[in-house]
């Protein structure tokens, strides 16, 4: 919990970790800021490191690794097969989620990847409390519809609803009984949900999901990506989960979930994938698709010292006093922005803080889109690299008609154990003034726009310009 300072206006999140290696950044002139992002086509994955001075894109794969974790990186067995390497994975997950079969992947859309080829036919559908882009892309692709349940308070910006990522219960029962059982390829929660602010889902609700899954005999799937944000929320949220261990609150869902999958970039602060669950005949139905599409059911196509690393870190996110810093300063972001008026989401969820778009500009309709245009200009204003959540992630319909977002948000990350608390309070000042200079945002049209995971590779222009 965290430590309470004898002077209260003196209180900020306080790291319980030192900082021993650096990276050198730059902070660019506005002027060479401008060109760069014009090069780039206005969209903020085609900037490059080297131009960016806090990078919020992310925090898959960019967190700060524990000395533990490198020191792992030595002993690494790079063995084809019988790898100790994984045999040590195998049993950091054993200790965190208590589950004995685990399918390893190259990273988390490569895990989704295995579970949609394996139970994913056409016209089968897939319900979830919100989507994530590549979770609903492997889907669709296969000739599925992704359903979204989320209970819809979770798309309502700003409330004091503690657990916004929740499914609508009623409408998880309602669609099972119109679809049919034998249609649903798998129900499947993300906690927390990344696309609405990484707002957490409480252990009561997902209870209760895998209760209604068990009745109706569909598969339940928990993404587990930000689990350990969730769990972080649910300490501090939920009553009943306050006087729980993490280790407790990991084994409860792990024995109610038929499979759980992650990535690690995220969960355990390294690379990779993991797939896993208590019943083998799981992880035997998707077994085949590891070393078709990943490598050998050793290491999944990871590099062994990263497997490693993974390992030190799944048994670090048992620790409070790690889990609880990105959350704690993401929320003191979120409160400095709210206190200076700005739009943003709340509560403060995992992830990092997301500014509400559709507030800050809102006379730029959805399809100039303007998540995109506020991440542009946030560049411009500061060299903050965040990213686009809002109708450039979604994909368009069948018959070429946009699909409008049900939140434009600009997401600003927050790397685990990476930026000071100075950098936080630049990024706030340099969103104040952007907020307060919003009358200088305009709206974007596509330059090249790719059919598929169009926010990675497309291309914008200024309209106008």
């Amino acid at each position: 919990m965290p430590v309470k300072f004898y002077q209260p206006e003196n209180q900020v999140p306080l790291e319980m970790h030192k900082v021993r290696v650096i990276q050198k950044l730059s902070l660019l002139p506005v002027e060479e800021r401008l060109k760069k992002i014009q090069e780039a086509g206005n969209n903020t994955f085609l900037l490059q490191n080297k131009d960016i001075y806090m990078d919020m894109l992310t925090d898959s794969g960019v967190n700060g690794m524990s000395d533990q974790q490198v020191a792992a990186m030595s002993i690494a067995d790079d063995s084809y097969a019988g790898s100790e390497t994984f045999n040590r994975v195998k049993a950091a997950v054993k200790e965190v989620f208590g589950t004995e079969n685990v399918l390893p992947a190259h990273q988390g859309r490569a895990a989704e990847n295995i579970l949609a080829e394996a139970y994913v036919k056409p016209g089968m559908y897939a319900l979830m409390n919100f989507h994530f882009t590549t979770a609903k892309a492997h889907i669709t692709r296969l000739g599925g519809e992704v359903v979204e349940l989320v209970d819809k308070k979770g798309l309502i910006p700003q409330t004091d609803d503690p657990f916004k990522g929740n499914f609508d219960l009623k409408a998880l029962r309602k669609a099972i009984k119109e679809y049919g059982p034998e249609k649903v390829a798998f129900v499947r929660v993300e906690a927390g949900t990344n696309l609405i602010g990484g707002q957490p889902v409480s252990l009561e609700n997902m209870l209760a999901v895998t209760d209604i899954c068990h009745e109706f005999g569909v598969r339940s799937v928990l993404d587990a990506s930000l689990l350990q944000d969730n769990v972080y929320f649910m300490k501090v949220r939920e009553p009943r989960c306050k006087f729980m261990t993490t280790k407790e609150i990991y084994h409860v869902l792990a024995d109610r979930f038929d499979i759980i999958y992650f990535s690690a970039r995220k969960l355990g602060f390294s690379r990779g994938g993991i797939i896993t669950a208590h019943d083998k005949k799981f992880t035997d139905e998707m077994m085949e698709f590891v070393p078709l599409y990943e490598g050998f059911l050793t290491y999944g196509g990871m590099e062994v010292r990263s497997m490693e690393s993974m390992a030190v870190g799944l048994l670090e996110s048992l620790d409070m006093e790690y889990i609880s810093q990105g959350p704690e300063f993401i929320a003191y972001l979120v409160k400095e922005l709210d206190d200076y008026g700005v739009p943003v989401i709340k509560p403060a969820g995992g992830l990092g803080a997301h500014l509400n778009c559709s507030e800050i500009v809102p006379d730029l309709p959805h399809n100039q889109y303007p998540a995109a245009a506020v991440g542009a200009a946030l560049y411009i204003a500061g060299g903050i690299r965040g990213m686009e959540r809002g109708t450039v992630s979604e994909q368009r319909e069948p018959d070429g008609t946009e699909r409008y977002a049900e939140l434009e948000l600009q997401r600003l990350a927050m790397p685990r154990r990476v930026f000071t608390l100075s950098q936080v309070k630049y990024c706030a000042d340099r969103v104040k003034w952007l907020w307060d200079n919003r009358s200088l945002i305009g709206g974007l049209e596509w330059v090249y726009e790719p059919k598929v995971l169009r926010f990675f590779f497309g291309r914008m222009k200024e309209i106008g310009y």
